[in-house]
C-alpha cells in the first residue's frame, strides 16, 4: 500500500494527498492498494508539480493501523509526526 508526499513551495512542510488535494496530515491520504491506484496517484502528483503547487513528489510505503495509514519508514514516519528529538523549544512528542 502506498500514498503520495510532497513538500509545500513556500515552506517545506510535508503534505500527503487525499484524492481531492493535499492535507497536512497522513491520516487523510489517500491509499492505493494497488498498481492501477498508484498511477493515478502519481499522475495526481506529477500534475501538481507541473502547476507549482508541490515539490518533492513520491509514492511512500505505508501499513494500516487502527484504519489510518502509518508510514514504514523511518524518514517518512519522522516527516509525518515531526522529529524525534526536542528540537526549538519543543518536544518531539508534540511535533513542530
Amino acid at each position: 500500500m502506498k500514498v503520495l508526499t510532497a513538500n509545500t513551495l513556500s515552506d517545506g512542510i510535508a503534505v500527503w494527498h487525499s484524492g481531492s488535494g493535499w492535507s497536512l496530515s497522513i491520516h487523510d491520504a489517500l491509499v492505493a492498494a494497488d498498481a492501477e491506484a498508484e498511477s493515478r496517484l502519481s499522475t495526481l502528483g506529477a500534475l501538481s508539480f507541473a502547476n507549482n503547487e508541490v515539490v518533492d513528489v513520491n509514492l511512500i510505503d505505508v501499513e494500516i493501523r487502527q484504519g489510518k495509514p502509518h508510514p514504514i519508514r523511518l524518514r517518512e514516519r519522522i516527516r509525518a509526526d515531526g522529529p524525534s528529538i526536542d528540537y526549538a523549544g519543543k518536544s518531539a512528542a508534540e511535533g513542530i
